[in-house]
């Protein structure tokens, strides 16, 4: 593969807070703790304090996770490094997609052990373990259910409700895998070995990067919760997170950027067997919402002390829960995380949690052979790729036209000529000369219809050109959206079983431009 950048500006994928933080605008500097880059990292990494007890925890239940699964020499030594107090982790978390889902799941993954890699050669005092945070209790199934290869959606459909994670592999699923006739025997092996949707993840994300030292992490996990349960107890008690959250976003919107998440009174699920629903105070204690369930306050602030894994931090606290029971230094995702994570920095502060560096995750494109030949064909620049296929169009008609499709030479000599007789019209009669602009209106409006034809004539002759640059854009952009998050990565991995591979040596985690990868066959 070959490999070039453009800058992720020139792609129109990204919001402007996303772009202006990862150009350093100064106004945004208040949002976060450090900027992403390999200098600032000895920063971060001699004031992160990990206390040697949430080691032992946290090693303790990652072990406890990986009971029956096989792990490898570098995730055994990871593993094992936890316990120590030069150990740091990076991370990247994602939604339990079926076969991976879309093709962004894997470039996290690659950024995140390339960044593991790369502070462990600058800083080789310290050890740097890769993490997958697995969004194991996330409820909405729609999102995950389904995944794209070679235009046909694929799709589980069961009738399960609650955490995703606890989702029974059950018959269905292995009708659905008997429809996946192209999936490689791993994949096979995950969804029938194991029990439960999060073992099936775990066990292909352990096949895929495990010999990298990944290591997965399941925040589904009572011993994990109860470390963090003092500040479940605050949430309950103060909503302090909405509180600062609110006050953060307001700050932001006042610079011109639009908020990417919204918090609660309460920032907590119920989570149960079958059941994620919202905690909300009431006058007389606690309701969980669509359950009949209530609970006084000292009933619910026991239930904390007892049973932690029933409760399930949403989308503004998940964050601070993952740093909570990490020794972390650096998150990265996409660029809607990026932008929520700045409305988080006074969460992290209130509750006196270590702010890692956040960091975008790396972007791509992947041309394969056909796509680079008619991109070749057509004189397309990567920056060309990007552009819509309406605006590429009328460009190219006008550029490649035999004729002038502006007419504006002859709209010019129509004009002088009515504007002529209407001088010549208005000494004879002054009224004439509104006849005269009259008729030079409908004389260019004539000619901007005959325009219109001579651009569809054209048109049709640069049909060919016209359709291959529609079937370009359905490659690197199915059905209208990045190939990135539509495509799964079995459409390369199928052709080319070293395709992630070939990843970690183009992917930087540290460059933020956007990556094309040309395959010239």
């Amino acid at each position: 593969m070959m490999k070039s950048t453009i800058e992720p500006e020139c792609t129109g994928q990204f919001s402007p807070l996303f772009i202006d933080y990862i150009r350093k605008r100064e106004e945004l500097k208040p949002f976060y703790h450090h900027y992403p880059s390999l200098e600032n990292f000895k920063a971060i990494i001699e004031g992160r304090s990990f206390g040697a007890e949430k080691r032992k925890v946290l090693a303790e239940s990652i072990h406890r996770q990986y009971e029956g699964f096989e792990l490898s020499e570098p995730s055994i030594k990871n593993l094992e490094g936890l316990g120590e107090e030069k150990t740091f982790t990076v991370t990247t978390g994602h939604q339990l997609n079926l076969f991976t889902g879309p093709l962004y799941f894997i470039y996290k993954i690659v950024s995140t052990i390339n960044l593991a890699e790369k502070l462990q050669a600058t800083y080789p005092d310290y050890r740097f373990v890769p993490v997958y945070w697995m969004a194991s209790e996330d409820h909405d199934f729609e999102e995950i259910n389904h995944f794209s290869y070679e235009g046909k959606k694929y799709s589980w459909n069961t009738d399960q409700k609650g955490a995703v994670g606890d989702f029974e592999l059950n018959d269905s699923m292995e009708a659905f895998i008997k429809e996946i006739g192209f999936a490689p025997s791993f994949f096979k092996d995950a969804y029938r070995l194991q029990k439960t949707l999060a073992g099936a993840v775990r066990y292909y994300v352990n096949y895929l990067f495990g010999e990298k030292g990944l290591l997965i992490v399941d925040g589904h996990d009572a011993r994990l919760k109860g470390l963090f349960s003092e500040v479940i107890k605050d949430d309950l008690l103060t909503n302090k997170g909405n509180e600062l959250v609110n006050r953060q976003t307001e700050r932001l919107e006042k610079l011109g950027y639009k908020s990417q998440i919204f918090p609660r009174e309460i920032n907590f699920f119920y989570l149960d067997k079958g059941i994620r629903s919202r905690i909300v105070k009431t006058k007389d204690g606690y309701e969980i919402l669509d359950t009949g369930r209530h609970f006084s306050e000292e009933e619910i602030l026991s239930l904390v002390d007892t049973n932690p894994e029933l409760f399930s931090p949403n989308v503004v606290l998940r964050p601070l829960y993952q740093e909570y029971i990490l020794p972390n230094i650096a998150y990265l995702g996409g660029p809607a995380e990026v932008a929520y994570w700045l409305q988080l920095k006074l969460v992290f502060d209130h509750y006196q949690t270590d702010y890692p560096l956040v960091m975008p995750r790396n972007f791509a494109m992947i041309k394969g052979v056909r796509a680079v030949r008619k991109a070749r064909a057509l004189g397309l620049s990567n920056e060309q790729l990007f552009v819509s296929f309406e605006a590429w169009k009328k460009t190219y008609v006008k550029e490649h036209a035999a004729s002038d499709l502006s007419l504006e030479k002859e709209k010019k000599a129509l004009s002088a000529i009515f504007e002529q007789m209407g001088e010549e019209a208005e000494r004879v009669d002054p009224t004439l000369q509104h006849a005269a602009e009259a008729a030079k209106t409908r004389a260019l409006k004539i000619l901007n219809h005959f325009g219109k034809k001579l651009r569809q004539g054209e048109e049709r002759n640069l049909a060919t050109d016209l359709q291959r640059m529609q079937a370009l854009k359905e490659i690197l952009f199915p059905g209208g959206t990045p190939q990135e998050r539509k495509n799964n990565f079995l459409e390369f991995y199928l052709k080319d079983e070293r395709f992630i591979e070939k990843l970690y040596t183009h992917f930087d985690p540290l460059d933020f431009n956007y990556i094309i990868l040309e395959d010239n066959g």
